[in-house]
């Protein structure tokens, strides 16, 4: 293949230059919205694949595909931007409509069970082009010390570095043996709905995999058939330990599943719970922190809180209006993400995570504290200083001697 050429994913070779060519269910789409009749059904489903299949870019070997979810904060955010620090009220709408529509893109995916890496590029770029515009427009007028841009970039640098850690296994349980052979054979399922000895075999081969997870499993196979039921993963093949989860847009199960977070498109377990909240709490230091060198910058003489709603010269050029603007779409984005590092905070100190509370509100078993902002389960906990002491000490110690693994 040269630079611009692929297989397509019907396993044809295809140009670049022929990206608008051969497509009979975008001629038709066009035909009909023309006529004025309805498409047939799934044609936008395939339009949609179609589109994203030919999204490329030239390379060495043969064109790269370009994730198109990856495309539109790259390009919308800045227009957005710079198009509402044109004026007060073109501001006060794309500001106000921003996060509807992130809103609508999140429950949309959510409800189609999609993974998407939109939310991930969207809070990358935004960190990027923030710290862009507080270098450009900022910094030049005077009023932010070397020292201060410092502090920032050590903050953003740090806060990356938790979510470079929090990216990674969040405690995926081993995949049994059964199910690989199963999977290589084409027969899913086949070794692991028999007899009990089945599953523990199953369980013993995947507890050797991975510092010997599965023994406990095994005996519990072996002694309480009826416990098997409760913690069998049907999708995974496997029994899962206490507190486990399956995740349905990664398809694995995790040890102490809190929740499938968008932002980092991956799962928050056991092994990176720490990471994210870290991640979390660095954000909402050096983002407030950036706030407020901004806004003592071009709303000098009001305290941050005050300029936020109040600041008269900011529009007088747009050099201050894009840094205004900028700072809204920080303070939005900042309440939201504080919120969520909120309920995270809630939630370890009364040790529970967000599958449980979901759990537990469904069958009507937690109690709304704090105005609901808390669902206590009351099964794993422990007291303030010992929720948070099994929070620090996650991933340190051995799982099959972990008490709340013990059924």
């Amino acid at each position: 293949l040269c630079c611009c050429e692929y297989v397509d994913r019907r396993g044809q070779r295809n140009h670049l230059a022929a990206c608008c060519c051969d497509c009979e269910d975008l001629d038709e789409g066009c035909e009909r919205w023309l006529t004025c009749r309805s498409l047939p059904p799934g044609a936008l489903g395939r339009i949609a694949d179609t589109v994203a299949d030919r999204v490329r870019v030239p390379w060495f070997a043969g064109a790269v595909k370009i994730n198109v979810s990856l495309v539109p904060p790259l390009v919308l955010l800045p227009v957005f931007l710079h198009v509402a620090a044109l004026h007060f009220l073109l501001g006060l709408v794309i500001l106000t409509s921003l996060p509807v529509v992130v809103l609508w893109y999140y429950y949309l995916t959510h409800r189609r069970k999609e993974r998407t890496l939109f939310f991930l590029s969207l809070g990358l770029f935004s960190l990027g082009y923030m710290y862009y515009v507080f270098l450009q427009e900022v910094v030049p007028r005077g009023h932010v010390g070397y020292s201060q841009v410092v502090a920032l970039t050590c903050g953003l640098i740090l806060m990356l570095a938790a979510l470079s850690r929090a990216k990674t296994d969040p405690g995926y349980l081993p995949i049994p043996a059964s199910r690989e052979k199963s999977l290589h054979q084409g027969l899913p399922g086949k070794g692991v709905r028999g007899s009990s000895n089945g599953l523990h075999a199953s369980g013993a081969a995947s507890g050797r995999a991975v510092n010997g997870e599965a023994q406990g499993y095994s005996r519990m196979s072996a002694e309480e058939p009826e416990g098997v039921k409760k913690d069998w993963c049907a999708r995974c093949q496997l029994v899962r330990p206490a507190r486990a989860g399956h995740c349905r847009l990664c398809g694995r199960c995790v040890r102490r599943l809190d929740h499938h977070c968008v932002w980092i498109n991956s799962c928050v377990g056991e092994r990176n719970h720490q990471a994210f909240i870290l991640a979390l709490s660095f954000f909402m230091l050096t983002s407030v922190y950036g706030i407020t060198l901004t806004l003592h910058t071009i709303c000098r003489g009001r305290t941050p809180f005050v300029a936020l709603f109040y600041c008269p010269g900011a529009y007088s050029d747009y050099s201050s209006a894009l840094s205004f603007t900028c700072v809204w779409y920080c303070a939005i984005v900042t309440a939201g993400m504080g919120y969520i590092l909120l309920i995270q905070l809630l939630n370890i100190s009364y040790n529970v995570t967000e599958r449980e509370a979901r759990l537990a509100l469904r069958d009507n078993t937690g109690r709304r504290l704090l105005g609901g902002l808390v669902i206590d389960t009351g099964q794993y906990n422990r007291g303030f200083l010992c929720n948070w002491g099994h929070f620090l000490s996650l991933g340190s110690s051995s799982p099959q001697r972990s008490a709340e693994d013990i059924v």
